[in-house]
This record gives C-alpha cells, structure tokens and sequence, in this order.
C-alpha cells in the first residue's frame, strides 16, 4: 500500500516505513511525524481525497 503527501508544496508517494527528505517542515532529523494532508491512497481498494 502507498500513499500519496503534500508536504512543502510537493506531492510525495510514501509507503509506511518509508524514510523520506522533505523541506519546510518543523521537526528535527530523526522526528516521526504524522502527514495530514493525504491526496491519494493506493492498494487492494484506493481512496482519492
């Protein structure tokens, strides 16, 4: 299953454990955070919006 983000005025496609380099965001190097901006996500069943 994946997911596609925005984030920093990008649109990213992620996969649950997946370490991603985004800019703009207020976190520190090693930080988890939660996305809330969910666009697209894909699998067995995809969900838009």
């Amino acid at each position: 299953m994946y997911a596609i983000i925005k984030t920093g005025g990008k649109q990213l496609k992620v996969e649950a454990g997946q370490t991603i380099y985004v800019e703009k965001l207020d976190a520190k190097e090693g930080d988890k955070v939660t996305f809330d901006k969910v666009v697209f996500v894909g699998g067995d069943k995809t969900v838009i919006g």
